[in-house]
């Protein structure tokens, strides 16, 4: 496994068979075919609410990415996208709408981001297996159970729920060509 991390030292995680990269999205110098090498499937769980509310940050990455990913023979990708972000062709429902536009205001960068990342896979990426987890993070703590995927629901989660999530979501087929949520069930 290998993980691209800006700065290496904040990622708690640690495992023999994990090789962390030093790097930034950013850097136009990223070498993503060496990233790639040997690699059979990318997570993006990516965010960076001040530069994405002028440039489309993640999806100018994941403009590079795809074209790495087919020289590389990588075929799964799971992108992760705020719980907030409308899916091609779709509008959200009018309660996210008014979240969106009040409580969440400041975070319209990110999610115009994430909703021209979905459009460039839908329409520039249909050979590849690629999903996107449409997620609700609210916190940092401990895990809160198991997220499920949902059509209709999006719970607010942990990051360590969300990462356990997009693991078994990466491999999971019947994911393939989605935008889902994911809820923990119900009584939780």
């Amino acid at each position: 496994m290998r993980a691209l991390a800006r700065t290496p030292a904040k990622l708690a995680v640690q495992h023999e068979r994990l090789e962390v990269v030093a790097g930034s999205i950013t850097d136009d110098q990223l070498d993503l075919d060496r990233l790639l090498d040997g690699v059979d499937g990318v997570v993006a769980m990516l965010g960076d609410r001040v530069a994405q509310q002028d440039r489309l940050v993640n999806t100018e990455f994941v403009q590079r990415l795809v074209p790495a990913m087919r020289r590389s023979g990588t075929r799964r990708f799971l992108y992760q996208a705020g719980g907030l972000s409308a899916v091609p062709g779709r509008r959200l429902a009018l309660p996210l709408r008014i979240v969106r536009r009040t409580i969440a205001k400041s975070y319209d960068g990110q999610h115009r981001d994430n909703e021209a990342v979905m459009r460039y896979l839908d329409e520039q990426a249909r050979d590849l297996e690629w999903m996107v987890h449409r997620a609700g993070i609210g916190s940092d703590g401990p895990s809160r159970g198991e997220l499920r995927r949902s059509r209709h629901w999006i719970s607010i989660g942990t990051f360590v729920d969300c990462a356990a999530y997009d693991l078994r979501m990466l491999w999971d087929d019947g994911a393939v060509q989605t935008w889902d949520g994911s809820a923990y069930a119900r009584g939780r």
